[in-house]
């Protein structure tokens, strides 16, 4: 199998990253959102990605998965180019997002959302003819996925719309874990929660990346990026200003970097932090 098709990271050396992109370009008419980005999530991390409003993050993100087609620049998954035509490509390539609005069905039940657009079909004539679906097996699956992250629910029968925020966001970073191979970008997760759901949301984090997947999270929750993230991106003006270690820089000293009052090291600026 090849490392650059769906699914496959056999004989992938551990320096190379996992996700990358050089030279990202996209305009919107005279509008230049992002201006020549690059990015590199590494193996095993939780990445944080920070920047101003219209710095070109979202953009950036939506680039990766498959939201937004680029003007110019190149992606990698595992060291191969891959083309993202739609976010059902990235998909395909194991790059689950989950939004900031969650992208959840509030009247219907968790496993129905788990297995959102994604539902199973009975085996045999029941499911290939009448397309009857396979409730017990999605109900079973998604008591697994909730149970594995620890997610604590009376039932997965429970309407989403009786859940909490943090609870809300579980779901939604199940439904990622469960389908995702290789990475989970999470827009703001801890945006309008609480300091006891944020704790859980980020503890989630944590269990996402110890189960294998690789982490992004795109925040302005900066308490929260210095307690979770391995590293930082900095994405300023369009493009990646700096990474920078977490351990190493300071709150103030990122925010300065962040607002260009503070100018990176060498290393940083490359992507070396």
């Amino acid at each position: 199998m090849n490392p650059a098709e769906p699914g496959g990271d056999l004989g992938v050396p551990a320096a190379v990253p996992v996700l990358q992109a050089r030279g990202i370009v996209k305009r919107y008419g005279h509008v230049t959102a992002i201006d020549g980005a690059d990015f590199d999530l590494l193996r095993g991390e939780i990445l944080a990605v920070i920047g101003d409003n219209g710095a070109g993050k979202s953009t950036l993100i939506k680039v990766l998965t498959g939201a937004v087609i680029p003007d110019a620049g190149q992606v990698y998954v595992e060291g191969a180019p891959v083309t993202f035509r739609n976010p059902l490509d990235a998909r395909a390539y194991g790059i689950e997002p989950v939004y900031q609005d969650l992208a959840v069905a509030p009247a219907l039940d968790i496993w129905s959302n788990l297995f959102l657009g994604r539902e199973v079909r009975r085996r045999g004539f029941a499911g290939r003819f009448l397309r009857m679906l396979d409730a017990p097996r999605m109900r079973r699956e998604s008591e697994q996925h909730m149970d594995e992250l620890k997610i604590g629910l009376n039932s997965v029968s429970q309407t989403v719309e009786t859940l909490s925020g943090g609870q809300r966001q579980g779901v939604a970073v199940a439904r990622a874990v469960a389908f995702g191979r290789k990475v989970v970008i999470m827009d703001e997760p801890t945006a309008a929660l609480g300091v006891k759901e944020t704790g859980m949301v980020l503890d989630l984090i944590r269990k996402v990346r110890d189960r294998g997947l690789q982490v992004v999270i795109i925040s302005h929750d900066m308490p929260s990026v210095f307690e979770i993230a391995d590293r930082v991106h900095v994405h300023r003006l369009g493009r990646r200003s700096c990474v920078v270690d977490p351990k190493v820089r300071s709150m103030s000293e990122v925010v300065a970097l962040m607002t260009g009052a503070l100018e990176p090291t060498e290393l940083e600026r490359n992507g070396a932090s």
